[in-house]
């Protein structure tokens, strides 16, 4: 049963972050928001929705590990499965956007300032504010760097409402909030019956299922030739997953962190957040690239499960 109130649970994550995440780009595209700015803001804030809500939830049910293991997970999924799968079916990726030299620090700077907040072994609210407020610098940084670019064409033809836009953003965030809470209930039965940790469960379970509008969205952007926003979307995830969500599970209660016992899995996140500074460095958006992260990803898993 818990299962099965596992995965309505994650559907409705899912479905709601995706109505979020639509009338998001509708908005910003109707106030003419280049495409990576609006991948790595409204897009990957709303992706990031269900791991914000998970991450809340367990905190303030006293599941610290299962809050702090999402947001690892969370990266480790985003940039190797993901990125890897963009890498291997987008025929040709071409940010238009100099990522290295405008965007690498960001995918590799949160998680740093996160190793070195969780150094005394915990996040309490005071990381949760400075958390918060690199999430201020990240925006204003992304909005000081806009390009402005044409309208689409298809959205000129649509009349913009913003009554039906707030009514579906009203929903997706009722399903994402709903479905969070339900997630959480389930997901530590599931640890709990089965013997396995909520670090575990939180790793690759939970952070799997909220790592799906990312892949959804991204997939959906390379197969439509828009690269920014599918790059963009992934590092505008990471960094709002180490400061906004974090921040605020850690705000409404403290986190545990314990970093030599889950020392490979935050080396991980880390090593991976490197390779995507090092990927945007010399431009590897290829099938190799993207194989390389699958292989990456396929060896955290093996570690964690003890295969």
């Amino acid at each position: 049963m818990d299962i099965f109130i596992f995965l309505i649970s994650m559907t409705a994550l899912v479905y709601g972050a995706d109505f979020i995440i639509e009338q998001s780009e509708k908005i910003a595209l109707h106030y003419n928001i280049s495409a990576f700015v609006i991948g790595a803001t409204l897009v990957a804030l709303g992706t990031s929705l269900p791991e914000m809500a998970v991450s809340i939830s367990a905190s303030l049910k006293g599941s610290g590990d299962i809050a702090v293991a999402n947001v690892i997970g969370s990266t480790i999924f985003n940039i190797a499965m993901v990125l890897g799968v963009v890498f291997i079916i987008a025929k040709n990726i071409k940010p238009s956007r100099d990522l290295f030299a405008k965007d690498s620090a960001w995918a590799l700077f949160p998680i740093l300032v996160f190793i070195l907040m969780g150094i005394d072994g915990e996040l309490t609210a005071i990381d949760g504010v400075l958390f918060l407020l690199l999430m201020v610098a990240y925006l204003t940084f992304l909005i000081g760097s806009n390009q402005v670019e044409e309208i689409d064409d298809e959205l000129k033809k649509e009349k913009f409402a913003w009554g039906k836009t707030s009514a579906l953003l009203l929903v997706g965030f009722v399903f994402t909030i709903a479905g969070a809470d339900f997630a959480i209930d389930s997901a530590g039965n599931i640890a709990r019956s089965f013997g396995v940790s909520e670090w575990i469960i939180g790793l690759f379970l939970v952070a799997f299922g909220t790592s799906l509008p990312e892949l959804t969205i991204s997939i959906k952007a390379a197969l439509n030739n828009n690269a920014d926003l599918a790059i963009g979307n992934i590092i505008g995830s990471n960094v709002a997953n180490f400061t906004m969500v974090l921040g605020l599970a850690s705000i409404v209660n403290t986190l545990n962190v314990d970093l030599s016992t889950y020392f490979f899995d935050i080396a991980a996140a880390l090593i991976l957040s490197l390779m995507l500074v090092f990927i945007t460095a010399n431009r590897l958006y290829n099938k190799s690239a993207g194989i390389v992260l699958l292989v990456v990803l396929a060896l955290v898993i093996q570690n964690g499960l003890g295969v």
